[in-house]
C-alpha cells in the first residue's frame, strides 16, 4: 500500500509538470495582451510597456515558465490580472463551495445510482428493470442547465419550498443543507444513471458465477447472498465510475454554479478564461487535475480494501 501511494505520488509530480507546462504554454500563445488587463482601458502605450516589463512577459517562455514553476511550488501563482486579488486566496475562498456541491452531489448519485441499478438486476426484465433503465437513459441525455432551471421553477418559483440561488450558509445547518439541494440533485443525476446502469451491469454478471449458486445451494439466507456475495463483489467497476464522476464533478461543475449564483472554482475558471486572466486559469486547471489524480488514487486503495485478492505490487 506505501509502495502505491509513493509511485503514484511520483507519477503526480510528473504529471503536475506536463500539465503546468501545457496549460502555460496554451496561455502564452493565446491570443490577447494580459498588459491590457492590468493597465485597464485608460493604460497609454508607455504604461502598457511597463507593465509588460514588470510582469516579465517580454522574457523569454522558458524564463516566464521557470520562474512562474518555481513560485508555484511555493504556493505563490501570482495575482489575478482582473481583481488584483491572490490567486491562492481566491481560489481558497471559493474551493470550498464546489467541494461541498461535489460531494453533496455524490452522495445522491450514489444512493439513487446503487438503488435504482440494484432493483434493476434483481427484477431482470420487469417493468421496473425497463422503467429504471429508461429513467437512467433520460438522466444522462438531460441537460444540466435544462434541468436546473426546471427544479428552480417548480420547487422555488412555483412551490417556494427551497432558495433559488446562493450556496452561503453552512452546510450542516438546515439553510445550508436547503441550498445544496437543487443543485445536488441537477448535477447528480447525470452520475447517478451512469452509477445505475454500471451497478445493474455488474450485478447481473455476478449473480452468475459459480459462488453464488454455491451459496444459494447452501441454503445462505437470499439477502446475505444479495448483499455479501453479490453486492460487495460487483462493485469493483461500480467503485471505479463513482471515482471518475467524483473527479469530474470537482472540475465539471461549471453549468451548475452559473445556473444557481454558486460562488465556486468552476464559475471563477471560466470566468478567467473568458477575461484571459492567465494566473487564475492556470492555477485552476492544475488544482483539477490535482485533485482528479488524487480521487483516482482513493479509488485504488478502496479497490484493495473491497477485493484483498487485489495486489499493486
Amino acid at each position: 500500500m506505501i509502495a502505491l501511494i509513493v509511485r503514484r505520488a511520483i507519477q503526480l509530480v510528473f504529471l503536475l509538470l506536463g500539465i503546468s507546462f501545457l496549460v502555460f504554454s496554451s496561455m502564452f500563445i493565446a491570443p490577447g495582451d494580459p498588459a491590457t488587463m492590468v493597465g485597464g482601458p485608460t493604460a497609454t502605450e508607455s504604461d502598457l510597456v511597463a507593465i509588460r516589463d514588470n510582469l516579465g512577459l517580454n522574457d523569454p517562455f522558458l524564463v516566464q515558465y521557470g520562474r512562474y514553476l518555481g513560485n508555484a511550488v511555493q504556493g505563490d501563482f501570482g495575482y489575478s490580472y482582473q481583481s488584483k486579488q491572490s490567486v491562492s486566496e481566491a481560489i481558497a475562498v471559493r474551493f470550498p463551495n464546489t467541494l461541498k456541491l461535489a460531494i453533496a452531489s455524490m452522495i445522491v448519485a450514489i444512493i439513487i445510482g446503487i438503488i435504482a441499478g440494484l432493483i434493476s438486476a434483481l427484477k431482470h426484465n420487469s417493468w421496473l428493470d425497463v422503467t429504471s433503465t429508461t429513467v437512467a437513459l433520460a438522466g444522462i441525455s438531460i441537460p444540466n442547465f435544462w434541468l436546473g432551471a426546471i427544479l428552480i421553477l417548480v420547487f422555488s418559483v412555483n412551490l417556494q419550498w427551497l432558495p433559488v440561488a446562493g450556496l452561503s450558509d453552512p452546510f450542516y445547518t438546515w439553510e445550508g443543507i436547503k441550498q445544496l439541494i437543487l443543485p445536488a440533485i441537477t448535477l447528480g443525476t447525470g452520475s447517478a444513471a451512469m452509477i445505475a446502469r454500471m451497478t445493474r451491469s455488474s450485478i447481473l454478471e455476478v449473480v452468475k458465477a459459480d459462488y453464488v449458486r454455491t451459496a444459494r445451494a447452501k441454503g445462505v439466507k437470499e439477502k446475505n447472498v444479495i448483499w455479501i456475495h453479490t453486492l460487495k463483489n460487483a462493485m469493483i467497476p461500480v467503485i471505479t465510475v463513482i471515482g471518475l464522476n467524483f473527479g469530474a464533478l470537482l472540475g465539471g461543475t461549471i453549468i451548475t454554479e452559473k445556473v444557481f449564483a454558486i460562488n465556486g472554482v468552476g464559475r471563477l475558471m471560466i470566468d478567467a478564461i473568458a477575461m484571459r486572466d492567465f494566473p487564475m486559469v492556470q492555477a485552476s486547471v492544475l488544482l483539477v487535475a490535482t485533485l482528479f489524480v488524487v480521487v483516482n488514487l482513493i479509488v485504488d486503495i478502496v479497490y484493495t480494501m473491497i477485493d484483498p485478492r487485489i495486489n499493486y505490487s
